[in-house]
Order: C-alpha cells, then structure tokens, then sequence
C-alpha cells in the first residue's frame, strides 16, 4: 500500500493569525455543513472566506441527522416537488464526491395493511420520484410481492405486509461530510476555525456590521473580525443571531427534536435500510451500519434547551414500539440500546402545522445591517443552499469586486485528497486495507470498513502513522494514529471532538471509548501539553457525553 501524499492541514495558531490580521470578502458564522459548504463554494470562486464555530465543526444539527443524502420520498405526500427533484440530483453529485463516504444502498419501503402508502400510490411514488431524482440504472426502483418483500426482510410481520417497494438512497456519516468539506475549503484558501464564538456585532455609523467581536475559547483571547459580508449559517442559533443584530421578523424558526436509538446488529440483523410506517401517520428509518442498527427518527416540537439536547424516555420508548410492531419477534427493550443521539432540526415556523408537516426548504433572512442568515434545509441540499448564499453575497458587490471571480464548481470539486473515485474502486481499497490491517495484527473486517467509509484513502497515512507506535496491542497503535492524523489535520482540540464528530465512535463504536478512553487522554496531553485540571475537566465533560448517549432522561432540559 503505498503511502497517501500530504493534506492541506487546518493548524490554528496560523488561522486564528490570519482571523486577526486580515479582512475577508466573506465571513461565515456557523461550522456545521451548510456553514462549510458557502466556505467551498466561496473560497473556489475566488473570495477570501473565513469561517468561525462557536463549539467544534458539526458539533449542532450536523452531527444529529439520519445520516442520509436521501431525496426525500415523504415530501413528494406534501406536494413538495422542487425540493425533492433538487434533493434527488444532489445525491448523485455528493456520492460522486465523495464516493467512500455516500455510500448507495437499497431502501425496502414495506406496505402494510392501512399504512401511510398503498401498492399503487407507492408504484406511481416512486415512479415519480425516480424521474424528478433522474434516477437510472440499477437505482430505478423495484416493485415487490408479499413473498418478495418476506423474502428481502424476513424479519418482517408476514401478517401485516402486503408487499413492498426497493428504492435507492445513500448513506453518509454528516460530521465526517462536514469535516471534509471544510478541509477542502482550507485547501482553496478559506480560514476555518472552531471554538469561536461571535459575541456582538459592531456596526458602522450607517448601522452596518463592520466587524464581528469574538472570543476564543482555547486561549480565551478576544478576537474582532472584518468583512465586507457576513453570513449566518448557525443552524438553530441563527435567530439568537437576528435577536442580536435587532433583525428578527415575523418569519422565525421553528425547532423540531429528532432522536435515534442505536441496537446491536445481532440484536436486529436486517438484511438492508428500511423505511417503515408508525401508528401515528409518520414513518421512521431503520439502518444498518457496521456492528450496529440505528432507528430514527422522533420529530416532536422542541422549547428547551437548544446547547444541550438530550433523549427522553418517551423517545426511545416510540422507537422501540415502532420497531417491535414492525419486527414482531424481535422484542427489543430499552436495554438493547447501546446509545442515542438527539438533534435539533431548524425549520422555518407555519402557522398550525405539525413538525413533520413543515417544509424542509431554506430560506435566506437579509437585514439592513447587511447580515445573510440562512435556515431551513436538509443535509442533502448543503451545496444548492450555498449556492443561493453565495448569490445573495455577489449581489452586494460591485461589478470590479467581482470581475476576477469564478464561477461556482463544487459539483466537480472531490471533497477527499486522496480520490476514491467511484464504488468498485471503494470496494477494492477496503479489501487492500483489510489484508493491510492483518500484516498489522487486526483481522476482524470491521476495522477495514470502518477505516475505508471514515477516513478513505486517507486511511494510508493513518496506518503508516501506527506502525510508529511500538510493543502495545494493534488497536490502540490504530486509534492513536487516528488521533495523531485528526489533530494534525482536522482541527481536533477535545475528547468529544475526536470520539463523537470524527471518528462516531460514541454513536456506533460505544464500547471503544470507554476502552481507550485514558490512553486518548494521556496522548491528547502529551500533544497539547495539558495541565492536570485540564484532563479532569475533559474527562468529565465526554463522561457526561457518555450519559447522555446512554441514558434516557424522565424529561427535557
């Protein structure tokens, strides 16, 4: 195998520099994917970009999907056309992308006796969904029988399915997306840095923002920044955002919570992802991935805390009924689940409509300070929502401001150095990393896929780093150089960044963290020279993490 060249690194004392010393074209707040995909598109057209996060990259809605770049079946029953033809085309494009990382796979939409689709609606469906999707090839979708479905999911009530429809969807892990993203804005010039955070803005005598007051929470420096735009890609915080810049309107956000529970594989072995129907008219997700099976997703409108978003007993009790009603020989309990995630979803309020009849699109909010606040959208539509940032942007400049400017690329731009570039070359490189990880001691497959859909063929460097680490067991050299390459090259600053937002290992792996936990930490403060009260500290902030992936809460924060 031969060794992966170098990446463009996002080393923060250089950044947080350039943050102090120079004036952008564009300053984004907000570090989540739609954050990072107006730096890419900005910063590959020409502009100088830079990009501030208040936490860690991805660390809000972006690191709490379902984990999909799906198209967006379910919106096709609200009338939503557009969205699911821009959602459906955008699949294609990210999975080229990045290939090891949108993964494809084959979606068994089961219809059930009185469910949310009948045989002929989900026929005409999924036609329609196939042609707004321009979907071809061996991801046009497929009509089941009753014997059919059984057979694709034996699992399955054979007593309540009527059959079933196989459709294509892809598979993404949203923090990761979000990380690679925003190296290759790096790597066009952008400055990215997390930790953050915007305070106040300052405003000229025309009531103009001239600069955004910032704190650094690493060294707890204050930092003022200066652009000619600004841009507020803050997920759920952008109206905190509008309240500051006195800009809130009669449009405001609505905040929906989604949570998902994660099973054991063993414990709910499905023979692919799933798309089934609940009592109340919704639908939930059940996907496998690696060792485990994940369900989502809640949507139940949300008051409480938006910085600490927890799972409730009530939560993980509709997904177990869900699942136990669907799988009736399952019986699950709520002590098979290994963690959960629960994530705030954005959305533009309506009046007297139900979460999950609000619409997915974005919307753009422009002040009369100059602030751009975006909101709305889903994972699938980060690059088309950057895009119309990015007009929004362009409309403010003068016509010499923007003669050097290039158009917008990103639909060709791979968002991984080293490219994989399509499945089959995917597939090769997990059998290269699986008879490379046994030369090292690892034979167990998983670690093979696990390296290949996290870090690609990045993976390279990060086996060349582990064969430093000498006389310990093979799977602590491979975590250390995974941490090694995400500090190096990923911005890693805390536990939590590195267990949870680059590597999902709280999420999928949970057993691990808990195992590697003081090795992480005892190299984590040979790195950044941490004092004892610091690793206490970190310590007990990715033990509260750990409770609350584990432990479901009586009620919200």
């Amino acid at each position: 195998m031969k060794k992966a060249p170098n990446f463009s690194i996002l080393n923060r004392a250089t950044e947080i520099e350039r943050l102090q010393t120079e004036k952008f074209d564009l300053a984004i707040i907000g570090g989540g994917v739609t954050g990072a995909g107006i730096a890419l598109d900005a910063a590959s057209r020409g502009l100088k970009v830079c990009l501030i996060e208040k936490k860690d990259f991805a660390s809000g809605t972006s690191n709490k999907s379902t984990k999909l770049i799906h198209g967006g079946l379910r919106y096709l029953k609200q009338f939503e056309i557009g969205l699911v033809r821009e959602s459906g085309s955008e699949r294609a494009i990210v999975h080229k992308l990045a290939p090891h990382l949108v993964i494809p796979e084959k979606m068994l939409l089961p219809l059930i006796e009185d469910g949310t689709y009948g045989k002929l609606m989900t026929s005409i469906g999924l036609r329609v969904y196939d042609f707004l999707a321009d979907v071809k090839g061996d991801d046009v979708r497929i009509m089941l029988d009753k014997t059919e479905t059984i057979e694709k999911e034996p699992l399955l009530n054979k007593d309540t399915v009527l059959g079933g429809g196989l459709y294509a969807e892809y598979r993404t892990d949203d923090a990761r997306l979000t990380i690679e993203i925003l190296k290759k804005a790096a790597s066009f010039g952008a400055t990215i840095i997390n930790y953050c955070e915007m305070e106040s803005f300052a405003y000229n005598k025309d009531d103009k923002i001239k600069n955004l007051n910032c704190v650094d929470h690493i060294s707890g420096n204050t930092i003022k920044i200066k652009a000619r735009n600004y841009v507020s890609a803050a997920g759920p915080w952008v109206d905190k955002l509008r309240i500051k810049d006195q800009s809130m309107t009669n449009k405001y956000l609505h905040l929906t919570k989604g949570v998902h529970i994660v099973i054991p594989f063993k414990k709910l072995p499905i023979k692919q992802p799933i798309y089934f129907d609940v009592t109340d008219g919704r639908m939930v997700f059940a996907i496998p991935r690696g060792r485990t099976t994940y369900i989502g997703t809640t949507d139940t409108n949300y008051s409480g805390n938006i910085d600490h978003v927890i799972a409730t007993k009530n939560d993980a009790n509709y997904l177990l009924d869900a699942i136990n009603r669907a799988f009736p020989n399952i019986k699950l309990t709520i002590d098979d689940i290994e963690s959960n995630w629960a994530g705030l979803r954005p959305l533009i309020h309506k009046k007297n409509k139900a979460p999950s009849e609000l619409s997915r699109k974005d919307e753009l909010f422009i002040s009369k300070s100059g602030l751009i606040s975006i909101a709305g959208g889903k994972l699938t539509g980060y690059r088309k929502m950057a895009h119309r940032a990015i007009e929004a942007v362009l409309e403010t400049m003068t016509s010499k401001q923007k003669e050097n400017l290039k158009p917008s690329k990103t639909e060709h731009i791979p968002l991984v150095t080293p490219t994989l570039e399509n499945t089959d070359l995917v597939k090769n490189y997990q059998k290269e990393l699986e008879q490379e990880l046994c030369e090292l001691g690892i034979s167990d497959p998983y670690y093979a896929w696990y390296l290949c859909t996290t870090f690609g063929k990045q993976s390279d460097t990060i086996l060349e780093k582990s064969k430093v680490f000498e006389n310990t067991d093979p799977k602590e050299r491979l975590i250390r150089a995974e941490l090694w390459f995400c500090i190096q090259h990923e911005m890693t600053n805390t536990l939590s960044d590195f267990f949870v937002r680059r590597t999902g290992r709280l999420y999928f792996n949970i057993e691990s963290v808990s195992g590697f936990k003081n090795l992480i930490t005892d190299d984590f403060s040979k790195y950044f020279n941490w004092s004892p009260e610091r690793i206490l500290k970190e310590k007990e902030k990715l033990d509260q993490l750990i409770k609350d992936a584990t432990y479901f809460y009586e009620e919200e924060f």
